[in-house]
């Protein structure tokens, strides 16, 4: 059984920087897209990234040069980078298993079937 766990979240200051984690276990191959998602407080997931096996990635526009995705297949993990961190970033992260990517303007979905059980980020001004 395929599972994804979050961690790297916690509170920071407006301008901070903060890397959080994604720990794939369970699966026989590495050729899959793991995505990552901000759900702010009382509002809907939202695709943030996504990178396939080839290291390809896709940013929406609002992130792009400040958050940085990669991933460690010989460690079974996924990184989000976050840079210059700001109020409106805070909310849950959750990296999936699967995403596609839609658009213009860039658009990066998921089924969330295979998902963490994300980790907390606060930013404070």
């Amino acid at each position: 059984q395929v599972q994804l766990v979050e961690s790297g979240g916690g509170s920071v200051q407006s301008g901070g920087s903060l890397r959080l984690s994604c720990a794939v276990s369970g699966s026989t191959s590495h050729i899959y897209t793991i995505g990552w998602f901000h759900q702010a407080p009382g509002k809907e997931p939202e695709g943030l990234a996504c990178i396939n096996h080839e290291d390809r990635s896709t940013y929406i526009d609002s992130i792009k040069g400040r958050f940085i995705v990669s991933r460690d297949d010989a460690k079974n993990m996924g990184y989000l980078q976050m840079n210059t961190l700001q109020p409106e970033d805070t909310g849950t992260y959750y990296c999936t298993m699967g995403c596609e990517i839609t658009g213009p303007p860039t658009t990066i979905r998921s089924d969330y079937g295979i998902r963490g059980q994300g980790t907390q980020v606060t930013v404070s001004s």
